[in-house]
């Protein structure tokens, strides 16, 4: 035969490929993967455990506080509320 180009080649193996098959790989939307070191790779584990559990933690509470009619109101027991009972003076 004679010789084609290597464009014409891969033209040719895409079109073959098309008769084939219908199915195609998805975008690399990612970097592709690389080596860590063992120590990185499982403080990045433990990291997206701690992330999460408070996630599930969090949507738990708020599950229950949706069932239960409860409403969530910030609490600070040294905030405005108890200043304004309280009288600052100096002891000279």
């Amino acid at each position: 035969g004679s010789p084609i180009s290597a464009e014409e080649r891969r033209l040719r193996d895409k079109k073959h490929l098309d008769d084939i098959t219908a199915a195609r790989l998805p975008p690399l939307h990612h970097s592709p993967a690389k080596l860590l070191p063992i120590e990185e790779s499982i403080a990045i584990q433990i990291q997206q455990k701690e992330a999460y559990e408070e996630m599930q933690a969090k949507l738990a509470a708020q599950k229950l506080a949706e069932r239960l009619n409860i409403k969530m109101v910030r609490f600070e027991p040294e905030g405005e509320a108890s200043m304004q009972y309280r009288e600052v003076r100096d002891e000279d």
